[in-house]
């Protein structure tokens, strides 16, 4: 924990950090606004046999009592409420009912915290946060001091800028991790974690580059699109690359673009590690099919306009034996259509979606390069996508989004 800095109403009080075990000890919350909003979830979480004073609450409190997270006793505070207490936290509005608590809590020996007043209480609430299961604890005495070194605490283990990150505790095995669409401020949390304590990171040109910049110099990268293969040996051979590293007693990180499971091979990948034997960690990513449209200003749904969105994969035309889609069906669909991999077969998509009666004005996006700064938006219908892609010279990787809701906020973005 760090060390607290004065603050006008604790001047030379320094307090003595402590976790509190609460699980199946009674805890009382006195008030059930919005100190108690947010102090709830954690008590909650600690198993505290907890219980609420507070004649009326926020709706988001009530629906914890409704869920039977905590008794609520929906009434005003009385004297004797701390009575077999181990710890107490007041959070009203009211002056008189806070002095009247810590006044009880005083006399029962119970450790008080007070939202409203540092210096009349007993104990004080830290700026926490967790990462990989360590709980990050801040006291300084300004409430505002003490957030913000909590968040550059936790950030850093997040991130691995912190030198903690050496001291990780999982050994050999594989990370199947969705890196997002591109922006690298799109990862999750947890990957962004576990790629900070990659051995080996095993990537690709649609995972976040600017992310492998920020590895230690031990780090091995290995560029998937560079492995020799043939072409129909490409995804075996990076199976084999993972299995090997991994076997070899490193921890390896497949950082995939978008979502692992979506169109990414995700589950050929985990399938080849557990044949082998290897522990192996999915970190869902966000879906490029759903993130690059709305960050060109593009929802795949919208109230009133679609019910259903569908995703496909344009990687082989619909004249093509290999392909899965029914494509009668998805021209006869009203919602939205997203296509993945399709800038190379688009003109022979829309014309078999027009053919099966998708109206030729259909309204179309194309979305280049999505999140990053080279990102780029191109109009069209279906009618006319096939002209306009060649006559822009649109390149992989794009998103295409077919439908009404390409239009539907284009004049908030304009403005």
């Amino acid at each position: 924990m760090t060390a607290p800095t004065p603050h006008p109403s604790t001047e030379g009080r320094t307090p003595y950090p402590v976790g509190l075990l609460l699980a199946g000890r009674r805890v009382v919350v006195v008030g059930g606004g919005q100190v108690a909003q947010r102090r709830l979830p954690a008590l909650i979480a600690s198993g505290a046999d907890l219980h609420l004073v507070a004649p009326a609450t926020t709706p988001a409190v009530q629906a914890m009592a409704d869920a039977g997270e905590f008794t609520w006793h929906a009434r005003p505070y009385r004297d004797g409420d701390l009575a077999d207490t181990w710890y107490a936290l007041v959070a009203t509005d009211d002056p008189a009912v806070n002095a009247a608590v810590s006044a009880e809590a005083e006399r029962e020996r119970v450790f008080c915290s007070r939202s409203d007043d540092a210096a009349a209480a007993t104990a004080w609430t830290p700026a926490s946060g967790r990462d990989a299961g360590a709980t990050v604890a801040v006291l300084t005495g300004d409430p505002r001091h003490s957030a913000a070194l909590r968040d550059a605490i936790v950030d850093g283990l997040r991130d691995g800028s912190l030198a903690a990150r050496q001291y990780r505790s999982h050994g050999a095995g594989v990370a199947l991790v969705g890196g997002g669409p591109g922006d690298p401020d799109l990862i999750t949390v947890r990957g962004r974690r576990l790629l900070a304590d990659a051995d080996v990171v095993v990537t690709d040109r649609l995972a976040p580059r600017e992310l492998l910049a920020e590895l230690p110099e031990h780090v091995e990268v290995i560029d998937a699109s560079k492995i020799p293969y043939g072409r129909f040996m490409a995804q075996e051979a990076i199976n084999r690359t993972l299995v090997e590293h991994a076997k070899a007693g490193k921890f390896v990180v497949r950082l995939k673009g978008g979502d692992p499971y979506v169109f990414g091979r995700g589950g050929e990948e985990l399938l080849a590690c557990a044949e082998a034997g290897l522990p192996v960690t999915v970190v869902p990513g966000i879906s490029s099919s759903i993130s690059v449209p709305a960050a060109a200003g593009v929802p795949v749904t919208h109230r009133g306009m679609t019910h259903e969105f569908t995703v496909i994969s344009g990687h082989v035309g619909p004249d093509d034996e290999r392909s899965l889609t029914n494509w009668e069906a998805a021209a006869r669909m009203s919602g939205t259509l997203v296509l993945l991999m399709a800038v190379d077969k688009i003109g022979a998509i829309a014309a078999r979606l027009v053919e099966y009666g998708r109206p030729a004005d259909t309204p179309v996006a194309i979305v280049q390069e999505g999140t990053t700064a080279a990102q780029r938006r191109v109009d069209a219908t279906l009618g006319t996508v096939a002209a306009v892609v060649e006559a822009e010279g649109v390149k992989p990787p794009a998103v295409i989004v077919i439908g009404d809701v390409v239009n539907v906020l284009a004049a908030a973005f304009q403005r």
